[in-house]
Protein backbone atom coordinates (compact mmCIF):
# COMPACT_ATOMS: atom_id res chain seq x y z
CA UNK A 1 0.00 0.00 0.00
CA UNK A 2 1.48 3.41 -1.37
CA UNK A 3 0.80 6.62 1.08
CA UNK A 4 0.87 9.49 -0.57
CA UNK A 5 0.88 13.07 0.75
CA UNK A 6 -2.84 15.12 0.63
CA UNK A 7 -2.23 18.09 -1.77
CA UNK A 8 -3.73 21.44 -0.98
CA UNK A 9 -6.38 22.69 -2.55
CA UNK A 10 -5.06 25.00 -5.18
CA UNK A 11 -9.08 26.41 -6.44
CA UNK A 12 -11.31 28.36 -3.51
CA UNK A 13 -14.27 30.01 -3.78
CA UNK A 14 -14.63 33.61 -2.02
CA UNK A 15 -17.00 35.80 -2.86
CA UNK A 16 -15.75 39.94 -3.32
CA UNK A 17 -16.71 40.36 0.16
CA UNK A 18 -14.59 37.65 1.63
CA UNK A 19 -11.92 39.13 -0.49
CA UNK A 20 -12.00 42.52 0.83
CA UNK A 21 -12.43 41.01 4.66
CA UNK A 22 -9.34 39.54 4.06
CA UNK A 23 -7.46 42.40 2.34
CA UNK A 24 -8.37 44.79 5.44
CA UNK A 25 -7.05 42.27 7.64
CA UNK A 26 -4.01 42.34 5.83
CA UNK A 27 -3.65 45.67 5.81
CA UNK A 28 -4.67 46.01 9.78
CA UNK A 29 -1.89 43.60 10.20
CA UNK A 30 0.71 46.04 8.41
CA UNK A 31 -0.03 48.64 10.36
CA UNK A 32 0.31 46.61 13.79
CA UNK A 33 3.72 45.81 13.11
CA UNK A 34 4.27 49.24 11.56
CA UNK A 35 3.37 50.75 14.86
CA UNK A 36 5.47 48.44 16.58
CA UNK A 37 9.06 49.05 14.62
CA UNK A 38 8.52 52.61 15.61
CA UNK A 39 9.48 51.39 19.47
CA UNK A 40 10.69 48.14 19.02
CA UNK A 41 14.52 46.50 19.01
CA UNK A 42 16.61 46.56 15.75
CA UNK A 43 15.88 42.67 15.82
CA UNK A 44 11.99 42.91 16.61
CA UNK A 45 12.34 45.59 13.77
CA UNK A 46 14.04 42.92 10.96
CA UNK A 47 11.44 40.54 11.45
CA UNK A 48 8.58 43.21 11.27
CA UNK A 49 9.88 44.08 8.21
CA UNK A 50 10.39 40.60 7.31
CA UNK A 51 6.80 40.09 8.03
CA UNK A 52 5.45 43.02 6.27
CA UNK A 53 7.23 42.45 3.02
CA UNK A 54 5.90 39.04 3.05
CA UNK A 55 2.04 40.49 3.69
CA UNK A 56 2.50 43.30 0.98
CA UNK A 57 3.42 40.56 -1.51
CA UNK A 58 0.61 38.32 -0.55
CA UNK A 59 -1.80 41.52 -0.93
CA UNK A 60 -0.08 41.63 -4.62
CA UNK A 61 -0.87 38.29 -5.38
CA UNK A 62 -4.91 38.83 -4.36
CA UNK A 63 -4.97 42.15 -6.70
CA UNK A 64 -3.66 40.07 -9.49
CA UNK A 65 -6.30 37.62 -9.50
CA UNK A 66 -8.61 39.79 -9.24
CA UNK A 67 -10.65 40.34 -12.89
CA UNK A 68 -11.16 44.06 -13.45
CA UNK A 69 -13.58 44.73 -16.04
CA UNK A 70 -14.39 48.08 -17.32
CA UNK A 71 -16.95 49.13 -19.67
CA UNK A 72 -19.60 46.31 -20.62
CA UNK A 73 -21.06 45.30 -23.33
CA UNK A 74 -24.99 45.99 -23.54
CA UNK A 75 -25.24 42.51 -23.70
CA UNK A 76 -23.09 41.88 -20.52
CA UNK A 77 -19.91 40.99 -22.00
CA UNK A 78 -16.72 42.74 -21.00
CA UNK A 79 -15.04 44.88 -23.53
CA UNK A 80 -11.50 44.47 -23.90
Amino acid sequence: MVMTMPKYNESFTLNPREIDIIEYAIREQITVLSQENLSGSSEHMLQNDHKIKEYHELLGKLHNQKIWYGHVHKTGVPLG
